[in-house]
């Protein structure tokens, strides 16, 4: 199992980060070099507990669709999905949100294993694990940018 950690301090309250954070209109927008859509179960608006989403998207040339569920949620701190039916083996994404020094900090934690035994695993140290952090990475840039605009309301 491969894990990748990340950790973007925003400028924001806690509220606004993690609803920003579970919103599929902004992961949409964050994710459109991809074409990702949501495509089944919730497809617009702020994902709950219990809660599925189906995204179809173009990855490395090949349109896949990958249904995930809302496993957990405690509001404002932390919620979960997980991989319902997709292209890996597993996958789990925490989402944590911490108030520290009047800023949110927002964690990910995302834990996925690959399909295809040893060529899985080879995969993912030369391409996957990068690909993935790099896609994270861009969502959450443009979390932080929606939420410490001037427009937002909570600031």
């Amino acid at each position: 199992m491969s894990k990748i950690y990340l950790e973007t301090l925003i400028d924001a309250d806690i509220q606004t980060v993690f609803d920003l954070a579970r919103n599929i209109d902004l992961h949409q927008q964050s994710t459109s070099r991809t074409h990702e859509k949501a495509i089944a179960g919730r497809t617009s608006g702020l994902i709950e507990e219990n809660e599925t989403v189906t995204w179809k998207a173009k990855h490395l040339g090949i349109y896949q669709t990958l249904t995930t569920k809302i496993t957990s949620m405690e509001k404002p701190n932390q919620f979960t999905d997980e991989m319902q039916k997709g292209a890996f083996k597993s996958l789990h994404h925490q989402h944590i949100f911490k108030v520290v020094n009047e800023k949110t900090l927002m964690i990910d934690i995302f834990d996925f294993e690959s399909p295809l035994g040893i060529i899985g695993k080879m995969f993912n140290k030369i391409f996957l694990k990068n690909y993935l952090k790099n896609f994270l990475l861009e969502r959450n840039k443009l979390i932080k940018i929606i939420a410490e605009s001037p427009d937002n309301n909570s600031n």
